[in-house]
């Protein structure tokens, strides 16, 4: 059944990302993008948003070092829902963090003639038990344009990022 957007499949496109290969997040104000890995090992890109080809024909050789890897290219332009998970290794006992942060960012390697846009910046003070964090947000997406979910932290010293989960809905605009 053809849709009212050219023929492309009706209904609601999502990719589902999840990595629980523990990343290490430098110190400082400088957000790093969150990597996952590609095919058998993400939970679902049924619409081909996040492929180790990328739609501007680079290949991402290794996922766990290329910050393309984090990239989510969304397969039509339309209301996107993001989604993130995010679970943090304990503080440092010297200098530990006192803020965990994360945000979505809209080209966050500057391969567009669009500068980077962030969206839902959280800073977050650690909380008594585990640092285990959900969040959501809403914006217009571009199939021009990838999306990525950013993290850092102000701890002494490098931090694990433990398990992350980044994921985008894709519904269909008038």
């Amino acid at each position: 059944m053809a849709g009212t957007d050219g023929g492309v499949t009706p209904g609601v496109q999502v990719c589902s990302l999840k990595v629980d290969t523990p990343q290490t997040i430098a110190p400082g104000t400088t957000y790093q993008v969150v990597r996952f890995p590609f095919g058998a090992a993400e939970s679902t890109d049924r619409f081909e948003m996040h492929q180790v080809v990328q739609p501007d024909g680079y290949v991402v050789s290794d996922w766990a070092t290329d910050d393309r890897s984090g990239l989510i290219w969304p397969s039509k332009a339309g209301w996107g829902h993001l989604y993130a998970m995010l679970q943090w290794e304990a503080a440092s006992a010297t200098g530990g963090y006192t803020e965990l942060r994360d945000q979505y960012v809209r080209d966050p390697l500057g391969l567009t003639p669009n500068p980077a846009d962030t969206t839902a910046t959280e800073h977050r003070p650690p909380t008594p038990g585990g640092q285990y964090f959900c969040k959501s947000h809403g914006i217009f997406v571009d199939p021009g344009t990838p999306l990525a979910l950013r993290v850092t932290h102000n701890d002494a010293q490098p931090r694990r990022l433990t398990l992350a989960e980044f994921k985008l809905a894709i519904y269909h605009a008038a």
